[in-house]
């Protein structure tokens, strides 16, 4: 088994003791820090930076040396799973992505491949393995993958949208079209995150981003079932001899009504929002570490806000199974040092 010299992030995860609540962000490799800026520059695009082996895993170490965060979280982007089925994408600056082309009928998706992860996602791979090599064992590494109806969004959307009123239109007036994308959506990302965990990912997190737009009967038929597929695979995976079973975390903004739901899906760990209250979310999913929840804007406040605010959320989850985080991604214009203010406050008071 990989020895780990800071294993507390895999230990809450499998709902063991831990000395003190691990910590992590979500977008913790990115525009807050300025080490983050000059390797972008270098790499000339987000795309070109993401493909790059070298400068991904170098980006994703970043927060462990200049935040001190309990994990990384490999460096990539949740459409690198459409792009591999056969869809680009491209990436601008102030818009976001862009998908030049959409999935809208049958025929659509027929054109469209399973992914392939060793062939397609291989850039993915090995920023893993380059990463591991460097990590040396100071902390265990992230892997993830977007929630099938997430990625399901941009594929019909071709862009980021408020509403993704073209992804839900499709669900109401073509369901068996709906069904066949999330199903090839599904069998990519099995792919993808086992080809991760094989590559060394000691975690892998899905994120369902845009869960809360969607009404519970439809998050129940369209989402929720193709996340269980993801996790029951994941699971019957025989584990190496000397590694236990890859602990997964599901994340479904704005799912409050479903948490109860999503506690009883094959993972180890359930992440909430700032939205979803902890004891209710404590009383719904008994038996899970929970992850989160603090709200990102808390960190533009005082450090003394920021430190108050720590305290209340960690008094609030108590000393076991809980991984401290922001309840979504850190915001780009956030203060570096405002971030290192949350996470050593974590460190010092969960004790």
């Amino acid at each position: 088994m990989e020895s780990l010299q800071n294993d507390l992030l895999l230990r809450a995860a499998l709902g063991q003791k831990t000395e003190r609540t691990p910590v992590w962000m979500m977008r913790q490799a990115g525009r807050i820090l300025a080490e983050y800026r000059a390797v972008r520059q270098k790499a000339g695009s987000f795309i070109q930076l993401a493909t790059t082996p070298e400068l991904a895993a170098e980006v994703t170490i970043q927060p462990v040396d200049l935040l001190g965060v309990d994990a990384a979280i490999i460096f990539s982007d949740i459409l690198v799973v459409p792009e591999a089925m056969g869809l680009p994408y491209e990436m601008e600056e102030k818009r976001g992505p862009i998908f030049p082309k959409t999935v809208h009928t049958l025929q659509d998706v027929a054109q469209l491949r399973v992914a392939d992860p060793e062939a397609d996602l291989g850039y993915v791979l090995e920023a893993i393995k380059i990463t591991k090599r460097e990590l040396n064992g100071r902390v265990p590494l992230i892997g993830f993958a977007g929630a099938p109806f997430t990625i399901f969004c941009y594929m019909t959307e071709g862009k980021g949208s408020k509403t993704f009123s073209v992804a839900k239109k499709a669900l109401y007036t073509d369901p068996e079209f709906s069904h066949q994308l999330l199903q090839k959506i599904t069998d990519s990302t099995i792919a993808y995150l086992k080809a991760q965990i094989a590559a060394g990912a000691n975690l892998v997190q899905i994120f369902d981003s845009w869960a809360g737009i969607l009404s519970p009967d439809q998050y129940y038929e369209f989402s929720l079932p193709y996340i269980r597929q993801i996790c029951d695979a994941i699971a019957q995976t025989p584990p190496n001899v000397a590694v236990p079973q890859t602990p997964v975390t599901v994340f479904a903004k704005g799912a409050f009504f479903a948490r109860h739901e999503i506690g009883q899906l094959n993972c180890a760990v359930v992440g909430l929002d700032w939205n979803m209250d902890i004891a209710e979310s404590r009383a719904l999913i008994p038996s899970k570490t929970l992850q989160g929840n603090l709200d990102p804007c808390v960190l533009y406040g005082s450090y003394k806000q920021i430190e108050a605010e720590v305290k209340k959320m960690l008094n609030a989850f108590g000393p076991e199974r809980h991984i401290a985080n922001l309840g979504h991604g850190v915001y780009p214009d956030t203060d570096p040092d405002k971030v290192r203010c949350f996470i050593d406050a974590v460190k010092a008071y969960s004790v």
